[in-house]
C-alpha cells in the first residue's frame, strides 16, 4: 500500500504531519465490591479504585499534502474519532506530535450551534466564534445559507430542526472562513443528494485553495466519491493508506465477514492488510522539529 517515505521539510510542504503518534486512555473506576464477610467503608462502598488503560490507538505516522481529501474508515471504536481530536489538537498524544502549518478546523466544534436562536443568527455568531469580523459574517451570510440549503427554515429556531438540517448547517458555516485544515466527523451521511452534491463541491474548492480535508464516515460511497485517497484504522491501528478504491474494497470484504460472524476470515484479513502496509517513515531534514 502506498505508505511511502517522506522527508518533511521537501517540498511539497505538508499540511499535516502525524508522527509516531499514539493515544492511551487512562481510566479509574470502582473497584467490584467485596464478597459478603469481606471489610467495607462506612458507606459501604469499596475503598479501593481500579486503574485501566486502553490503548485507542497504536503508534500511527503520515503525512497530509495540499490538495488531498482523506477519508478515514473503521469500524465503531476504532480510533477514527481519537485520531481526529489529536490532529484537531481536542486532545494530546500519549506519545509522538502532530504538526500542522494552520488551526485544523473540525465541523461541529468550532461552529457551535446555540438551540434558542434562528439559524440565521446561528450564522452570525458562528462566523464571529471563528474569528471573523461583523462585516465579514454578514458578508458571507448569503452563501452559508445557500450551501446549506435551508430556505426559509433559516429563520427558525434551531431546536425546530432535524438533526440533518443541523448538520448542513454547521458544514456550511464551517467551510465558510476557507479552512486550510478541515476535518469532518460523521456529519456527512444526512441530508438529500442535493446537498451532498454541494458538499462535495465545496470539498473540491477547498482542495483547489491548497486545503486539505479529512473525512470521518461510514458511507463508503461517499467516501469514494469525495476523497483522493483513503486511511483504514481498525483496533488501533492503521491497515491501509491509499487508493479509495482499493481501500474501501478490501474494507468491505471485512465488514462482509465479520457481518456473517466469519471471525477467523476477518482477522486474517486484517493481519493480510498489517503486512502488505508500508510504513510511512518521516526524516526531518533542514528543519528543526517543534517541541
Amino acid at each position: 500500500m502506498a505508505g511511502t517515505q517522506h522527508t518533511a521539510g521537501a517540498a511539497p510542504q505538508p499540511l499535516v504531519v502525524v508522527d509516531q503518534v499514539a493515544m492511551t486512555y487512562t481510566v479509574r473506576s470502582s473497584a467490584p465490591k467485596p464478597a459478603s464477610g469481606q471489610p467495607r467503608n462506612r458507606k459501604g462502598a469499596t475503598a479501593g479504585v481500579v486503574t485501566s488503560h486502553i490503548e485507542a490507538l497504536k503508534p500511527i505516522s503520515f503525512i497530509a499534502e495540499h490538495g488531498e481529501s482523506i477519508g478515514v474508515i473503521g469500524t465503531n471504536g476504532s480510533g477514527k474519532s481519537t485520531l481526529m481530536k489529536l490532529i484537531t489538537g481536542h486532545i494530546h498524544p500519549t506519545s509522538g506530535t502532530v504538526y500542522a502549518t494552520s488551526t485544523p478546523i473540525m465541523l461541529g466544534v468550532n461552529a457551535a450551534l446555540v438551540q434558542q436562536i434562528s439559524g440565521e443568527d446561528n450564522i452570525i455568531l458562528g462566523c464571529l466564534a471563528m474569528g471573523m469580523s461583523r462585516s465579514q459574517a454578514e458578508s458571507k451570510r448569503e452563501s452559508i445559507i445557500e450551501l446549506s440549503g435551508l430556505g426559509d427554515s433559516i429563520h427558525l429556531p434551531l431546536k425546530a430542526y432535524s438533526s440533518g438540517m443541523g448538520a448542513r448547517l454547521q458544514f456550511a458555516i464551517a467551510t465558510s472562513v476557507d479552512p486550510e485544515i478541515l476535518v469532518i466527523d460523521e456529519a456527512l451521511n444526512t441530508g438529500d443528494a442535493q446537498f451532498r452534491g454541494r458538499t462535495a463541491r465545496r470539498i473540491t474548492e477547498l482542495r483547489e485553495q491548497a486545503g486539505c480535508v479529512f473525512l470521518v464516515s461510514h458511507s463508503l460511497g461517499t467516501i469514494r466519491e469525495m476523497c483522493t485517497r483513503v486511511i483504514w484504522v481498525e483496533r488501533g491501528e492503521m491497515l491501509m493508506d491509499g487508493d479509495p478504491a482499493e481501500v474501501t474494497a478490501r474494507y468491505q470484504e471485512y465488514s462482509d465477514h465479520l457481518g456473517r460472524n466469519r471471525v477467523k476470515g476477518a482477522r486474517l484479513l486484517r493481519k493480510k492488510c498489517k503486512s502488505e502496509l508500508v510504513r510511512t517513515e518521516i526524516t526531518w531534514t533542514g528543519v528543526a522539529p517543534r517541541a
